[in-house]
């Protein structure tokens, strides 16, 4: 396997040869290696995989789900070890984690008992007849989840394909390497052998993962990773299940509390770091209340980074990644009414920054920085700010703060995106699925629909033999 040198700064995940290197993100002190899986490794786990579906998929789905509920019961006993491995390996607070992981253990319980209900449909046909549709699984399916919220991520997509009948391959981000094995360590003994399996490794082990024999590829991670994936899988004939990038607009109207919006908006640019696929990445204030709303969001900025709470980068390269965006915004005339500056010290630690005077040509406005920023741009009106917010490439999710019912109902049928959140930046009922748009992705990633996605459909038509249905109409 060839050698890919991803990162060599302190604070980082160093992809080398047949080993991943992690350095904790507060302290740069190097952690540990993990093995990279070899090309061997990962077709004997296709093979592996393969050999295994065929028998899960015949389990029935009751049994399948007792598995889950075991499997879930084995997560919330470990819950504390890997909540450590995932503040160790990406600086996520512990308490953060556990509640990513309290998250993870309720997804697989609620697919132990939607997978046994995931049912077809009884189609009208001829009287003598019987019509309906199953669901079978599709069965091999690789996972591809990301180090941003590692464990309730991928049990979602894990719940889902196992209690579908398909055999799972997982492969967990490079930046959480030791937190993916440990995690698979926990959750295998609850199925049998070679249903749910881990593979180690970078993006060269994502990839031929992504070119191997298999039947479904779920992947959450960047557009241009997930671009690639889909690519390969025109060729493999595997279904592609993508939640990537995201730019996500805040949109605030005119007419509400700017103290109160400022709050959502820091709730949302800041949480996780910024470092959520659905965080705040742009926003738009209408210039009636756009004094108030950025001194409280500066305020609120400054609170958190004088408080200690926003936690480091997951390392230095994402930190790079997100100072440049800064840096190029303060260069086209940005200003930083707090943060922006690169601290000293070890770690990949970024101050939680506001920039003002932004405009949609900065890369910080038209890119996802994924990191603790809120860049602002004044609008003369809501339909300037709509305007605004409805560009770009990118169709994963939007926020509007109004009291406006026709402004909320213009936006709700505006925007090109998977997800409106109308005066609230994170939340929604429980059950609610999206497919995102554009570069951010296809497909439903969660909820209920994700058994569908894990599924493909068969018609069955039964009709009765001529001599069966003959004076069949008497009363």
């Amino acid at each position: 396997m060839p050698t890919t040198a991803t990162e060599t700064t302190p604070g980082s995940a160093t992809v080398e040869g047949s080993g991943i290197t992690i350095q904790d993100p507060r302290t740069g002190e190097e952690l540990w290696t993990v093995p990279q899986a070899s090309t061997e490794e990962i077709a004997h786990a296709v093979k592996v995989a393969r050999s295994a579906a065929a028998g899960w998929a015949a389990t029935a789905p009751a049994e399948r789900g007792a598995a889950l509920r075991t499997a879930a019961k084995a997560l919330d006993a470990a819950a504390q070890e890997l909540a450590g491995l995932n503040a160790s390996e990406t600086g996520r607070p512990v308490e953060e984690a556990l509640a990513g992981i309290g998250a993870a253990v309720s997804t697989l319980e609620q697919y132990a008992e939607l997978g046994p209900v995931h049912r077809g449909h009884s189609l009208r046909g001829n009287r003598f007849a019987s019509d309906y549709t199953v669901a079978e699984p599709r069965g091999v399916a690789v996972l591809l989840t990301p180090w941003n919220d590692p464990v309730a991520v991928a049990c979602g997509l894990i719940g889902a394909a196992l209690a579908t009948g398909n055999a799972v391959i997982h492969k967990p981000s490079e930046r959480c390497p030791r937190l993916g094995e440990a995690l698979g360590e926990v959750l295998a003994p609850a199925f049998p052998a070679g249903v749910f399996l881990t593979v180690s490794g970078g993006a060269e082990v994502g990839a031929q993962l992504s070119q191997a024999d298999v039947d479904v590829i779920a992947h959450v991670g960047s557009s241009a990773s997930g671009a690639r994936i889909a690519k390969a899988a025109a060729l493999t004939g595997a279904h592609v299940i993508r939640e990537n990038g995201g730019n996500d607009p805040l949109l605030v109207d005119s007419g509400v509390d700017p103290v109160w919006a400022a709050e959502q908006a820091a709730i949302g640019a800041f949480s996780n770091s910024g470092q959520i696929c659905t965080s705040v990445e742009r926003i738009y204030v209408h210039r009636d209340i756009a004094e108030g709303f950025c001194s409280a969001l500066q305020a609120e900025a400054a609170r958190r980074n004088s408080n200690g709470t926003v936690a480091p980068l997951v390392d230095r390269r994402m930190r790079d990644a997100v100072h440049a965006h800064v840096a190029g915004a303060l260069d086209q005339g940005a200003t930083a009414a707090e943060g922006g500056v690169l601290p000293g010290g070890p770690g990949s630690f970024y101050p939680a920054t506001v920039l003002l005077g932004c405009t949609e040509g900065m890369q910080v406005m038209a890119e996802e920085t994924f990191g603790p920023v809120a860049p602002v741009q004044v609008v003369d009106s809501f339909d300037d700010g709509l305007r605004l917010a409805c560009s770009g490439k990118y169709g994963l999710a939007a926020t509007v703060l109004s009291a406006n019912i026709a402004h909320i109902q213009q936006a709700v049928a505006s925007l090109p995106v998977g997800t409106v959140k109308i005066n609230e930046v994170f939340g929604g009922a429980p059950g609610g699925a999206a497919q995102p748009r554009g570069e951010s992705g296809a497909g439903f990633g969660y909820g209920p629909e994700l058994l569908d996605e894990f599924t493909q459909v068969k018609v069955v038509h039964i009709a009765a033999p001529p001599a069966a249905s003959q004076g069949q109409d008497l009363p």
